[in-house]
């Protein structure tokens, strides 16, 4: 009878492969997926990969996944995300399921007998406060290529997710413990899709790059993945990190409920835990005029399941970390992400340009801060008030302060730490769909993550695709394909123009345009006035609890 079973079991599983329909078996149980509407490769969505803790336990580590016996159907029709502010709703009406227990992935293998498929893990960004997995599908990637498997997954976000308070019960970090969790669950199930769990690129853009930067730094993750590619941020950007969690809890707390005790740790935490899932995420997320978010990755005090102990600055500076082939990059406009609150904060900036300053400088006095903000809005503005006819400058304004200062600072660094495998790029393609930035006859830049678009699949595409923005994609595709497969972006043999890894003179990097063009350091005056500034004023993160102090680089 068993051999029977067996057979018929074989059987079964041919047919489904065969078909619209593909089974297989991971360790929590069967598992079903669906060939994708665009053909040449099967999907899974919302299998969960760990229990996401809920009520008073809301805020500690990813608990094990459930397991079950009968096949799980991992076809939903609704798309499974964290709990968020509603503004991401009015994009997507009607096709995602709010769950506090949100903490699912989605697989994407191409239709094909190959086995030992290299495997990419994409990390969504948000601001660590909104989005969801399967914002980017990379569907056609996938499809096309048919030599990788592609995983998309949740994590919590805001202050479900980065709550930070120090205790037993609110340690911190939940929402990169998440992604430590799924990279685990890779590792031991990716195999059974035909994956290569010796073969794993972690990918992620804005909050979701920073992410990819901290796990490569964080001991918890090592040896999870073996290739990162970080698009448009990174660990040391002014809000990548909080600087002081408990000053932020507080401030929040205040937010939502203006007689809340605060003073008191232990009532804190008890607010926190006790309030509503719903009240925690009902506050819009906001753009603060000092780069900074209340709620992202922390650093924690020095206890067992810790992500971050040590902040990132003083990881990369003393090299204790796994040196793994980075493609690190950011586009030529990445400020236009603020474009739109561009006519009130021009205003803001002329009355007081120091409320502008990024949010990890500290300094002794009002006066100091108040002459550091007249050099920078010099550096950027010469004598002239921020007007109209400045837009530009303000986009490179905030694109320095939020991301490019941010990367090339720890790309310069990784590289003396002995990191010889960082390869940098800036994406400057535009093409006759691209905005105009306001204010302006007929500039175009590329926006924050706007590589991320180029060679991704996402549920919203705003604009047609000309001929020139599909060879781009091509383009950008080859060259994530190569670092995926090889660990360099331009392997021997290939067509691309020859890119050498950086070298200790911050040199050389690659422009990502139509034609590729290989050119020295990238934005060197820029990089060295911030250099100047950081060198003096810098304060690094710490632990909640510790207090904010300002600490020398050198």
């Amino acid at each position: 009878m068993a051999w029977r079973t067996c057979v018929v079991l074989l059987c079964m599983t041919a047919v489904l492969a065969d078909s619209d329909w593909l089974e297989v078996k991971i360790e929590q149980g069967p598992v079903r997926g669906r060939k994708h509407r665009g053909g040449d490769l099967y999907a899974f969505y919302n299998i969960p990969y760990a229990t996401g803790p809920t009520g008073e336990e809301r805020f500690k580590p990813p608990l094990p996944p459930p397991t079950w016996t009968d096949p799980f159907n991992a076809t939903a029709e609704k798309i499974v995300i964290c709990p968020q502010n509603g503004l991401i709703f009015e994009l997507f009406p009607n096709i995602l399921d709010v769950k506090e227990d949100c903490l699912v992935a989605n697989v994407f293998v191409p239709d094909t007998t190959e086995k030992d498929l290299s495997v990419f893990v994409y990390v969504h960004g948000g601001g660590y406060n909104s989005g969801f997995g399967n914002f980017y599908q990379g569907t056609q990637f996938v499809g096309a290529k048919k030599d990788f498997i592609m995983v998309t997954f949740n994590y919590r976000l805001g202050v479900h997710g980065f709550l930070c308070l120090g205790t037993e019960d609110v340690p911190g970090n939940a929402g990169m413990k998440d992604q430590v969790e799924l990279l685990r669950w890779v590792q031991k199930n990716i195999a059974s899709f035909g994956g290569n769990p010796n073969d794993v690129t972690l990918v992620g853009s804005s909050a979701g790059s920073a992410s990819v930067e901290l796990l490569m730094l964080s001991k918890s993750a090592e040896n999870l993945f073996h290739r990162v590619v970080p698009e448009s941020a990174g660990s040391l950007a002014p809000w990548s990190v909080q600087r002081d969690p408990l000053d932020n809890a507080k401030t929040f707390a205040r937010e939502i409920n203006e007689l809340a005790v605060v003073d008191d740790i232990n009532s804190l935490e008890q607010f926190y835990k006790t309030i509503s899932i719903d009240a925690l995420t009902a506050e819009p997320f906001e753009t603060r005029t000092d780069s900074s978010l209340l709620f992202g990755p922390c650093l924690e005090r020095n206890t067992n399941g810790a992500f971050l102990t040590e902040s990132p600055l003083s990881i990369i500076k003393k090299g204790d970390y796994k040196k793994l082939p980075v493609l690190y990059g950011f586009t030529n406009m990445e400020g236009l992400l603020v474009i739109s609150l561009f006519d009130t904060w021009k205003v803001k900036m002329n009355e007081n340009f120091s409320d502008f300053l990024p949010a990890d400088l500290k300094f002794e006095s009002d006066e100091e801060r108040q002459q550091v903000a007249d050099t920078v809005k010099k550096f950027y503005f010469g004598n002239d008030p921020v007007s109209n006819e400045s837009v530009l400058k303000f986009i490179d304004y905030y694109s320095d302060v939020t991301f490019n200062f941010a990367i090339l600072w720890a790309a310069e660094l990784l590289v003396k730490s002995g990191h010889d495998q960082v390869y940098l790029y800036e994406y400057v393609f535009v093409d006759k769909w691209t905005p105009v930035v306001p204010h302006t006859d007929d500039v175009r830049g590329a926006d924050h993550c706007a590589q991320s678009y180029a060679w991704m699949d996402p549920l919203i595409s705003w604009f047609p695709q000309t001929p020139e923005y599909r060879k781009m994609r091509a383009t950008v595709r080859e060259i994530w394909h190569n670092f995926m497969k090889t660990g360099t972006p331009v392997p021997q043999g290939s067509s691309l123009p020859e890119w050498p890894a950086l070298g200790r003179g911050s040199s050389p990097h690659m422009v990502l345009n139509e034609t590729l063009q290989l050119r020295g350091v990238l934005l060197p005056e820029r990089k060295r006035f911030w250099d100047s500034i950081y060198d003096k004023y810098y304060q690094d993160s710490v632990p909640p609890g510790s207090g904010a102090e300002s600490v020398a680089l050198n």
